[in-house]
């Protein structure tokens, strides 16, 4: 069976638009390079025909992972306000006397460059549940210890 695909609405919006754009837009192009490359004539040595098939096939391939992992999506809630940790929310952390804020999201979702980490990612792993003013030591390969500042839903 199928693992859940957990996701924000904000994430699970933008496979949307990623889906539709693909089957509305890359689709025709895609079969439109194939229409043209038909027209240069011999298909078995013709280079771009192969190219245009290629990269349909990939686009048909991205649409069918898509249309999969929003059928499988577990839309992340709102996060109530709480005094712990969950899915969703942002936590500002303490380690060695820096301060780090991060977003916990679910895989699909996760960017370090948008300081979005993945729940399964060992400092989410460690931060789920906890509760602000908490020091918790993170297993990694050379574990640390981080003390959670604040908690925002």
């Amino acid at each position: 069976m199928a693992k859940d695909f957990v996701l924000t609405q904000e994430g699970y919006n933008k496979l949307k638009e990623q889906l539709d754009y693909l089957k509305n837009v890359r689709r025709k192009e895609a079969s439109e390079r194939i229409k043209q490359a038909r027209e240069l004539g011999d298909l078995s040595e013709n280079a771009e025909y192969d190219s245009a098939k290629e990269e349909q096939g990939i686009i048909e391939a991205d649409i069918k992972r898509i249309e999969d992992e929003l059928e499988r999506a577990v839309i992340i809630e709102d996060p109530k306000s709480s005094n712990k940790v969950t899915l969703g929310c942002t936590v500002r952390i303490r380690e060695d006397g820096e301060e780090e804020e991060f977003q916990i999201v679910g895989t699909a979702e996760a960017d370090i460059k948008q300081n979005k980490i993945s729940n399964n990612s060992p400092l989410a792993e460690a931060l789920l549940g906890r509760k602000k003013g908490e020091k918790i030591i993170v297993a990694a390969v050379e574990p640390y210890e981080v003390e959670i500042v604040e908690i925002r839903k």
